[in-house]
């Protein structure tokens, strides 16, 4: 058996099943309720230690999925199982999963201890797709050891990973031009680990400096590693940052719970609107909007009150 197919699997079955759930929610034939029931009835859930959460983010291009990659093959290594959930940008026609390089975690598709399913952000902000918490906790009820949930790239950090990993790795890259600037904006209230990934490249020690410099300033004691994932350079000193901060008390969970209250009310809101703009009330607005009986503004002003029930 090779490193990477070491230790636990998760039978096929169940894995087979895992999708349909995760579908059922995504396609909204299901509550997230009802597909935790229904699965939890099918496959009791294994009794044990929880699965640890751990979320990838950063700006496009630093490499997320080829270092998600590389810790698959570190946890298998370990024995454990491994769920990894990767939100990708949605198709502006089919609203479905542009895959992006989700093709470099092939490699793990043969192993019966990996599970990979892509998800569309769809009308959700933030990196994460609408129905990102059901796949996690589905995920728990599969009994994966390990969940890892990598965020879409979309030209910025996003913040809201926090609303359900247990720890989040930012992964950046030397010369993104303002990138650390970027992450300014909130990441260091977030960031477990920053990773400066393509360090091989000029400017890494800066870029890490510069990380250091910036954690510091937050007040956060925040560990800045440097890794070429690529190759495989870097990956088991993560590994071990990542050991530690697994095995440290709980500290984010207010934190977390947080921003999940937060995003989950936001997101309903967007299906409410989006479903609203496709009801009656709505086409007789558009009506009088195209007829100009009415202007956009006022327009606005009418589908905000019907959704607010005023």
């Amino acid at each position: 058996m090779s490193a990477t197919n070491a230790g636990r699997i998760i039978d096929y079955r169940v894995q087979r099943a895992l999708a349909r759930a995760i579908s059922s929610v995504e396609n909204r034939t299901a509550s997230i309720a009802q597909a935790e029931a229904a699965f939890a009835n099918a496959h009791p859930p294994r009794e044990g230690v929880p699965a640890y959460v751990l979320g990838v983010t950063g700006p496009p291009g630093a490499g997320k999925s080829t270092l998600v990659d590389k810790l698959i093959g570190r946890f298998r290594a370990n024995g454990e199982t491994v769920c990894v959930i990767a939100i990708d940008p949605s198709s502006p026609f089919t609203h479905g999963a542009v895959l992006g390089d989700r093709v470099r975690m092939q490699q793990h598709s043969g192993d019966a201890g990996v599970f990979i399913r892509s998800m569309a952000s769809r009308e959700a902000g933030g990196g994460l797709a609408p129905t990102t918490d059901a796949a996690i906790s589905l995920a728990r009820l599969a009994g994966f050891d390990v969940i890892i949930v990598e965020t879409v790239g979309v030209g910025q950090v996003e913040l809201e990973i926090v609303s359900v990993a247990d720890t989040v790795v930012v992964v950046t890259v030397p010369a993104l031009g303002d990138g650390v600037q970027t992450i300014k904006a909130g990441m260091t209230e977030i960031a477990d680990v920053f990773v400066v990934n393509m360090a091989d490249r000029p400017g890494a020690n800066q870029t890490a400096l510069d990380l250091v410099h910036m954690c510091h300033e937050s007040g956060r004691d925040v560990q800045v590693l440097q890794t070429v994932a690529s190759v495989g350079q870097g990956i088991d000193e993560l590994m071990g940052a990542l050991a530690i901060l697994r095995a440290a008390p709980e500290s984010n969970a207010e934190r977390t719970v947080r921003f999940g209250v937060v995003r989950t009310i936001r997101d309903l809101a967007v299906r409410d609107a989006l479903d609203a703009l496709d009801g009656t009330y709505a086409s007789t607005i558009f009506e009088q909007l195209a007829s100009r009986a009415i202007t956009r503004e006022q327009a606005t002003r009418a589908l905000v009150a019907h959704l607010r029930g005023e």
